[in-house]
């Protein structure tokens, strides 16, 4: 038996090591995982309660439309509820837009090194990807609106960025948007939106209005703090994202998470709370850097990727000892950096004093 020949060769994505097993193999009593850019303050209240109260109907299959759900995003966004596609994380959006629209012969364009999972799943569709350097951490988006052909189907922008955490400003995103053929689709991926401070950053959602070929990714795994329950939506042209929901599984959002998402919206103050904290985080690690002459990107997200000049490898194995997963930069495309997710500021300031040992003795 064998599996299509586009899956071969493609190794599933590699989330941080998980805390337990990183225990059991260290002998270590503390392990902190600031690997796979969660939240450190959980999520709201609010959200835990709504979880609390579904339980008693697990037995029950979830409303495979996310009615109420979509009713307050659509609200909150401005938008129909029509052009609304939820899925199992943003990333199964993703993973829809590629089973809906690619076949062999059509590519991708996207940037390099960004999010994994628009390669790897245009890939399995036998779609070429055509991939464009980033230049000093930012979408080189000149020379990807140049490498578009008549066989591009779609076009990733992961704005900001993974793993560099540069944003994309408005005026760039803009003039990008009105060179791109209009039958070619641009997804912007902005799963870090509730983190970004930048005042240039695109407000994207009043676009879809101009431009039928946009559509744009949330999630509420990262700043709302829900990544276990697999939640996130992509917003477009309704016709458009009507005719993408026969490729989405039914029922693939879970009760819990819909509850959890519709009442984690209402806690503003405790998003604005984790954006502050975030950005003080984001803050520590520049000192750092500054500190040391050592190189970082100017992240927008919950995390940050330092370059120590020393293989990423080493850097992993010697924070791992100490009980600190973060992201091996060689797997990641940068071979002497470290990507850090931004903690609690005690985690931070834990972290950091390893990272000067470390830069100290090398």
């Amino acid at each position: 038996m064998e599996v299509k020949e586009t899956l071969k060769g493609l190794t599933p994505y590699q989330p941080g090591k998980p805390v337990d097993e990183v225990k059991r193999e260290l002998g270590l009593e503390k392990v902190v995982k600031l690997a796979s850019n969660e939240n450190p303050y959980g999520c709201s209240p609010l959200a835990k309660k709504a979880i609390e109260d579904v339980l008693g109907d697990v037995a029950v299959y979830p409303d495979g439309y996310a009615q109420k759900l979509r009713t307050k995003v659509a609200g909150r966004l401005g938008v129909g509820e029509k052009q609304l596609l939820f899925g199992n994380g943003s990333d199964e959006v993703i993973l829809i837009l590629c089973r809906a629209l690619l076949s062999k012969g059509d590519n991708i364009v996207t940037a390099t090194p960004t999010f994994p999972q628009y390669r790897h799943n245009a890939v399995i569709e036998g779609a070429e990807v055509k991939e464009v350097p980033l230049v000093n951490g930012e979408h080189d988006l000149n020379a990807m609106e140049k490498a578009i052909d008549e066989n591009t189907k779609i076009v990733f922008v992961c704005n900001p960025n993974n793993p560099t955490g540069n944003s994309i400003g408005e005026q760039s995103f803009l003039s990008f948007l009105k060179s791109v053929p209009k039958d070619v689709v641009v997804v912007s991926d902005e799963a870090y939106k509730e983190y970004v401070t930048a005042d240039d950053f695109p407000e994207t959602v009043p676009l879809l209005k101009e431009y039928p070929n946009l559509i744009i990714l949330r999630t509420f795994s990262k700043a709302y703090g829900l990544a276990s329950l697999r939640i996130g939506y992509g917003v477009g042209e309704e016709g458009f994202m009507q005719s993408l929901d026969p490729a989405r599984e039914p029922f693939n959002t879970s009760a819990i998470a819909q509850s959890a998402a519709f009442y984690a919206l209402d806690d503003e103050e405790f998003l604005e709370n984790c954006k502050q904290k975030n950005r003080q985080g984001i803050r520590m690690f520049e000192e750092f850097c500054e500190e040391y002459g050592l190189h970082c990107y100017p992240s927008q997200g919950n995390f940050i990727l330092l370059d120590l000049k020393v293989p990423g490898s080493v850097t992993f194995d010697r924070l791992l000892k100490a009980g600190y997963i973060v992201r091996n930069g060689e797997a990641l495309g940068f071979p002497t950096s470290v990507r850090i997710t931004v903690g609690s500021k005690e985690q931070n300031e834990e972290i950091i004093e390893q990272l000067r040992t470390l830069v100290s003795n090398n």
